[in-house]
């Protein structure tokens, strides 16, 4: 056996995210079964919507900004990247890019998204209102910084489209220069 010390803190992070990611599933599933998807649907969205204040204090903590405003777009990528790392598996392959100054653009491949996988595995993807971008959304607005989302994600789009992508345009205040150019349109 390793001791603790010596356990590599990739497996620790993989370890632990996976314990979350698995937790989240069966939450939902059990809530699915008890009150049916529009109740699972609307708890787990208020469920993320309330955990955002914690998880944004905890990665600011985790990542060393914590008591630094995020007000530049630098600092919000910085965040966002470094957030993402600490919560999702290796294994999960959410693709960002940053196309221009001020936007973020998410993408999934064929299938990819962790959630739809497991809203498809129990039969109910073409009803599940999506929480991963809604989580970001979420964290966003803790930090009060505002945002346009294209294209706004209810339903999961993955059984419609089989890929699921998007921008996020930020809007931060004219003394940051990155704001030369606009955001999503």
């Amino acid at each position: 056996m390793i001791p603790f010390h010596e356990i590599d803190k990739t497996a620790i992070q993989s370890f632990l995210s996976k314990g979350w990611l698995t937790h989240d599933a069966m939450w939902y599933y059990n809530t699915l079964m008890e009150f049916g998807i529009d109740a699972a649907n609307r708890l787990n969205r208020a469920a993320i919507r309330s955990m955002a204040k914690f998880e944004v204090e905890r990665a600011q903590i985790a990542l060393g900004m914590h008591g630094r405003a995020v007000d530049t777009f630098e600092l919000l990528t910085e965040f966002l990247t470094g957030s993402l790392r600490l919560l999702l598996p290796s294994s999960i392959k959410l693709k960002l890019t940053i196309p221009r100054n001020n936007i973020i653009r998410w993408e999934w491949g064929k299938g990819e998204c962790f959630a739809y996988k497991g809203m498809k595995q129990i039969g109910v993807s073409a009803q599940y209102q999506c929480g991963v971008i809604f989580r970001i959304e979420c964290w966003l607005e803790e930090l009060g910084i505002p945002y346009k989302i294209v294209p706004k994600l209810d339903l999961c789009v993955m059984p419609r489209q089989g890929t699921c992508a998007g921008e996020i345009g930020f809007f931060f205040k004219e003394s940051d220069s990155s704001t030369a150019q606009s955001p999503v349109k």
